[in-house]
């Protein structure tokens, strides 16, 4: 496996030679998932990238990535390693309209006029996708629970028990 991705290839000449792409990518290398991240010290992205044309002459890109993202847990606000493992297959097209005749499960890149990509911005792009909105550590205790309500709390909440105390004061 290499050290590293390239920084850009030629997309249309790696589909036509059916190319793979293997590599590691620091967490720290990703500006933008960084952004997202409790931290990036140390941590690493291991994937592959491989081109080809599938059976209905569709060029693809397929990205595979195997990854530990840390991120702030929402409930307890503790760092937890999120595992992340994922199969993407991107469908190339040099068009917008060609989005429609693309498979059900492929994903639309679209590729720039000149076929160039930057395979590591396609990686980071699939990361930040599988960050959760509100990431979560597996096991941690949720918060919604049925409080009891004591009948002070409840009549210094209600701003229409005041009137209603009125209301009986004058009918009396």
């Amino acid at each position: 496996m290499s050290a590293q991705m390239p920084e850009i290839v030629d997309a249309w000449r790696m589909v036509a030679t059916s190319s793979r792409l293997e590599g590691r990518l620091s967490l720290s290398s990703m500006p933008r998932l960084s952004d997202v991240l409790a931290d990036t010290d140390g941590g690493d992205v291991v994937c592959s990238i491989e081109f080809g044309h599938d059976a209905l002459k569709t060029a693809f890109a397929e990205v595979r990535i195997e990854a530990g993202l840390p991120l702030v847990c929402q409930r307890s606000l503790q760092r937890f390693v999120l595992p992340v493992q994922l199969v993407q297959r991107l469908g190339l097209i040099r068009d917008e309209a060609d989005e429609a005749g693309l498979l059900p499960d492929y994903e639309a890149l679209l590729v720039p006029g000149d076929g160039m990509l930057a395979p590591a911005t396609m990686v980071e792009d699939e990361l930040i996708l599988a960050v959760p909105v509100i990431p979560v550590a597996p096991g941690s205790e949720s918060v919604e629970r049925d409080w009891p309500v004591s009948a002070e709390e409840e009549s210094r909440a209600n701003p229409f028990a005041a009137l209603a105390g009125l209301k009986n004061d004058r009918n009396n």
